[in-house]
This record gives C-alpha cells, structure tokens and sequence, in this order.
C-alpha cells in the first residue's frame, strides 16, 4: 500500500505518549544535554507532558500506527480589553522531514481551527517558528517582546516604598494571586489554568527564584522571577500592580549591585524600560513575539466590547481568510451605541476590504486602522478608517511566555 494511503489523521491520546514525546524532540531539537541542563531524564519529560495529551486537542496523522505530524490546541483563556475570551493555544507543531511537502500541516491546521471554532474557541495564539508561514495561514502578529540589558552602574537608586519585598518558593500561592489580579486588568492576558502554569515553568532551571513586593497591607502587589548565574541577574518575567510595586522590586534588584555586572530581561508590553531609568543609555531590542489569528470572526465579534457611542456604526467589507471559509465573504459589522457588536453577512463584494490578519491585529490594537490604511493592509474610505479609530480601543498588549 502507498504511503499516501496508509496516513490517516486521528486523535493523539495518551497512548501515544512516547510517540509525541519523541516528534517534539526531534522537531525542536531538544537534545540529551538540554534535559541534563534542567535536571531532567527522558522519562520526566514524557510524564511531563502526560497531562497535555489528556487535556489539549492532539491531533496528528499517523502512518499505519507511526505518528509522523502533530498539533496541539490548549484550551485556555484570554483578557482582551475587558471580555475573557476562550482561546486556542497552537503549539506542539511538528512534522517528520521525510513527510514534508505533502500538505499534512495544513491539512491539521485547517481541521484544528474547526475543532477551536466548535469548542467557540474564537481567537488562536501561537509562538511562531517562522512568521511568514503562519501568516499564509491567517495568523498576525500581535505583540513586541523587548529584550533589555542594565548594567550595574545604570541600576536605578533605592526609592522609598511602604512595603518590602520577600523571597519565596515560585509555588507560592502568593505568586498566582498577583498574576491573576494582574492579568484580570491587562489587555491581551493569559489566565493562567493549571496546565499553563505548567507550561509556563517547564524548561526552567532548579535556580530559578521568585521575590514578591507586598504593600503595607501585607497584599502582594508584584513578583520578579530570576536566576543569578556568572555576574548576570536574569530576569524571566516581571509584573506589578501598580508604580510602588514597580519601584519596590528595582530596590531589591539594584541590591544586589555587589554581586553582578549586568541585569538582562524581557519586557512583554511595548512601554522601553530606558524612560524610566535615571541613566536611560541602556541596551534594549525589539522583536515581534507572539501571533494571533481570529478563528471564528462572528463569534469573536458578538464578544468584543468596542467603545460606547451616542450612535450606531455599520460597516460592510469583503474579509479575506487563506484558510477557513466561514471568514470568507462580505460581512457588515452593526456596533450599537453600548459597544456591543454584531457580524451578518451580505451577498456582494464590498469596495472596502481587509484580511483575517489584518482585522486580528487592528481589533486587538497592535496596530491602528489609520496605519493599516496608510500602508495599504485596510482598503476602505477615510471616513470608515475615522468610525474604527473612535470604535476600537488603543490599550497597551500584555504577553509572556505561554508555552
């Protein structure tokens, strides 16, 4: 028998464990030496991702019983402006190079955006390892990660705070406590089930430390996580609440001055770190992060909290989607004066047109749709660019590392 005919897709349940296991590796190129890096053995990382295979939808195609081609879809969910969205987390993408070219990802793609659309899973993020192949299949980018360097002498001087800061296990509760409150008042946040907590620490080393900055009130109010190795403070993530929380965890970071040359870190919003630095002469870069495609545009619109007006707004436009026909056509969106929104679609083709990245990245405000007409992404007149802009919220993007 062909091999054409031997694959067939199916589900990847636990059964196929060591299976999975041995597609991520391979594809990603973890090698012995990254696992003994992390403490890890084989056996740990197959267990590890036990849980993904009972909670996620797996799905591959299989050559008789081989697993040759993988996706996961994670079901978590999203903050976007002020409504929590339920959100298909693409990762796990992967394809043995002896079956490539042959349309099995795509294929996969295209069946686990139906299987997100029929759980109302309206909008997908992924991590991309090439952005200009994920955006063939519908996926924008949605946010900037940058990447700092301070050295020891630029290290912000002790301001006085009311509270302090302490050090703490990273499974301290104290520490999902702060992510929530955080996450629950920034747009575009994950909140964090268990299995994206899980995810979320899983390639971290055993140094890894976790200090909290608890207010007067003894409520914790921001967390820096870190690790310290050869003079360089390492920094994975850091959050706050509010400006006191923020100044209390540079205080405790600026003392350990005596002890390293440099800190090194990421920041997931687009706010540089050198503005609000006395010595702002640092090194920051900046690079696209995380993508994001809308699964199910109807869906995802009856959601979306567009800003109140005195009166209702209409726009009909032809929406272009390379992958899922249900975004395929000419729609009109009915925004009503308390913001709420309605998709119904129409039959001929519109003079004003967009694609299914750019109206992920516009209705997510990463970019405006004054600068996605400018640059030629938003066909439509000025009038209509005017309506969006007063409809659409310029808030800034929160991501950290997901999977």
């Amino acid at each position: 028998m062909s091999r054409e005919k031997r694959l067939k897709i199916k589900k990847v349940g636990v059964e196929h464990l060591e299976q999975y296991n041995q597609l991520l590796r391979y594809v990603f190129q973890v090698t012995d030496n990254d696992l003994h890096r992390i403490g890890w053995k084989e056996r740990d990382m197959i267990l590890a991702k036990s849980p993904v295979l009972e909670q996620a939808d797996v799905l591959g195609w299989f050559d008789g019983e081989k697993l040759v081609s993988q996706v996961a879809v994670y079901p978590f969910q999203v903050r976007i402006f002020n409504a929590i969205y339920d959100m298909g987390g693409l990762t796990g993408v992967g394809t043995f190079p002896e079956y490539s070219n042959q349309g099995l990802m795509h294929k996969l793609l295209r069946q686990a955006l139906a299987n997100m659309r029929e759980k109302k899973q309206s909008i997908s993020y992924l991590y991309p390892y090439s952005i200009p192949y994920y955006r063939r299949k519908g996926w924008e980018i949605i946010s900037d990660k940058i990447t700092f360097e301070v050295k020891d002498y630029q290290l912000p001087k002790n301001k006085q705070v009311f509270g302090e800061v302490e050090r703490i296990d990273i499974d301290n509760n104290d520490l999902k406590a702060v992510y929530e409150r955080f996450a629950y008042q920034s747009h575009g946040a994950m909140l964090r089930n268990e299995l994206a907590w899980n995810e979320y620490w899983r390639w971290d080393t055993d140094n890894l430390t976790a200090a909290i900055y608890y207010n007067e009130n003894r409520q914790p109010d921001g967390y820096v996580l870190y690790w310290i190795s050869d003079e360089v403070f390492h920094i994975k993530d850091m959050i706050f609440i509010n400006e006191e929380a923020r100044s209390g965890l540079w205080n405790f970071i600026s003392a350990h001055f005596s002890m390293i040359s440099k800190v090194v870190g990421n920041i997931y919003t687009d706010e540089p770190l050198a503005f609000l630095l006395e010595d702002g002469d640092i090194k920051e870069t900046i690079s696209p992060y995380y993508m994001a495609r809308i699964v199910d545009l109807e869906q995802f619109i009856a959601q979306y909290p567009f800003k109140p007006n005195t009166e209702k707004r209409v726009w009909t436009f032809t929406l272009d989607d390379p992958l899922l026909p249900w975004n395929q056509g000419t729609f009109t969106i009915c925004i009503h004066p308390n913001g709420n929104g309605e998709v119904a679609r129409v039959g001929e083709r519109s003079k004003s047109q967009i694609d299914i990245q750019t109206m992920t990245t516009m209705l997510l405000s990463y970019k405006s749709p004054s600068y996605l007409h400018k640059i030629g992404r938003l066909s439509c007149s000025l009038e209509t660019v005017k309506m969006l802009e007063d409809a659409i919220s310029q808030q800034t993007l929160y991501f950290s590392d997901y999977f």
